[in-house]
Order: C-alpha cells, then structure tokens, then sequence
C-alpha cells in the first residue's frame, strides 16, 4: 500500500487541533502507561498498522515489558494487567466497537469500579482521540517505517 497524502501538510490547521487534543489528554492526569495500552489495543482492533507500530514502540520505551505488549491482544486471558488496566482495555474495546456493543452497562459497571467520574471522561477521550487518529492513518494509509 501507499500512503494517499501527508494529512499534516494536507491541513496543518486541523493537525494542529488535532495534537492539541492528543496533548490535552496527556495531561489529565491518567497513568502514561495505561494511555499506552488503550492507544495499542484500540489501534490493533482497528487495524491501524502505523499506530500499533507507534504505540508499542512508545510503550517499550515507557518500560513496558515485551511479555504485556504481546499479550495487549488477548488481555482477558492473562494475568498480566491490573484490574484498572483490564477496565480501561474493556472500555476501550465497547466504545472503540461502539455500533457492537452500544458502550454495555457491564463495561461501565467495570469502568466505574475502578475510575472516578472525572477519569473515566478523561479515559474516554483519550478512546476518541486514538480512534480519530486510527481513522485519520488508516484512511489516508499512513505506513510504518521500515
């Protein structure tokens, strides 16, 4: 595949936006390492080959460990993540597959269990904002480096 256009040359006013949001989540106080495996898990069930790349990179960087990443995919089978990392990835796939699940009130019982109300607005921002940013890349066929 080839890469249909640079989106940030395309319309750096609306990359700049969008970074702007990107920044602001990364403020609000959510754990690096979490928004990393939100970011990872709704790129892989998106299909968004330039984010997994991206975001698994970032995450090792971050110190996460090899044995997680590989595991991000299949998290509900493994004992490698808390349950506040297992109810942001469940909150992350119901609202990431929205037209499925329609957000179920089993993952927002989860998601309440384990977050405040003001994090668990902060959580699913930063799910629209990996998703816009999926959408962008996947759309525009943005590729990872080689």
């Amino acid at each position: 595949m080839e890469q249909r256009l640079d989106f940030y040359k395309a319309s750096p006013d609306a990359l700049k936006a969008m970074i702007a949001l990107e920044n602001a989540v990364g403020k609000m106080g959510l754990e690096p390492s979490l928004l990393e495996l939100v970011k990872l898990r709704a790129s892989q069930i998106n299909g968004c080959a330039f984010c997994v790349d991206m975001h698994a990179a970032d995450a090792r960087k971050a110190g996460e460990t090899e044995r997680r990443l590989y595991a991000v995919s299949v998290w509900r089978e493994t004992p490698f993540f808390t349950e506040r990392e297992r109810a942001a990835l469940a909150w992350t796939e119901s609202l990431t597959l929205i037209s499925q699940t329609h957000a179920s009130d089993v993952d927002y019982a989860l998601l309440r269990s384990q977050f405040n109300d003001a994090e668990m607005v902060n959580l699913s921002l930063a799910i629209n904002t990996i998703n816009s940013w999926n959408r962008l890349a996947i759309g525009f066929r943005m590729m990872p480096a080689v």
